[in-house]
């Protein structure tokens, strides 16, 4: 038996207006502020690692829209919105099952990551998943970087992981609803 369409689950990405009133309710510092410097993502092989940058300004040239996923942020971000927003974060599995349900388009192989309600879940960001078994956070839906030919992200079976700590220009996450 299926449940009726006002109880199932839904993912929703996390926006840079939602994280910003988190952290101006806590004061709360992300691992890339810790660190001063985080990942930029010039194309799916090469990167920079600049200092200063996060969550505002993700690419370290455009400060982030308010209406955009929130990136620049590691798993323990995540964790600690989840904790304040009283939100929990999916598991590889569960992403998965709840992404086939969104027929918009795949955004990738993009130039650029798109408005949020333009697109698939799957595609535009890579979205932190919880740790599976032995305990690696693996990341889930693929880039607006990806293609068939580099990560092929938007590929379930796909595996890439992440340590609590890393920070990206391309990665952020999506809290269940």
């Amino acid at each position: 038996m299926s449940l009726p369409s006002c109880l199932e689950e839904s993912l929703h990405i996390v926006t840079v207006e939602e994280f910003k009133q988190f952290v101006d309710d806590t004061g709360y510092k992300t691992d890339a502020e810790k660190y001063d410097w985080s990942i930029v993502q010039q194309n799916i092989v090469d990167f920079q690692i600049l200092g200063g940058i996060d969550w505002r300004c993700p690419d370290g040239f455009h400060y982030a829209k308010d209406k955009e996923a929130v990136r620049q942020v590691s798993y323990n971000d995540a964790l600690a919105y989840c904790n304040w927003a009283q939100k929990e974060i999916p598991s590889y599995s569960n992403y998965w099952d709840i992404a086939e349900k969104d027929t918009r388009p795949i955004n990738a192989n993009s130039p650029e990551i798109l408005p949020l309600d333009q697109v698939n879940l799957v595609g535009n960001i890579w979205e932190l998943t919880l740790p599976d078994k032995l305990d690696r956070i693996r990341l889930a839906g693929g880039s607006y970087l990806c293609n068939p030919n580099s990560c092929n992200g938007t590929n379930q079976n796909r595996e890439l992981h992440v340590d609590r700590t890393t920070g990206n220009s391309h990665i952020g996450f999506a809290v269940l609803q």
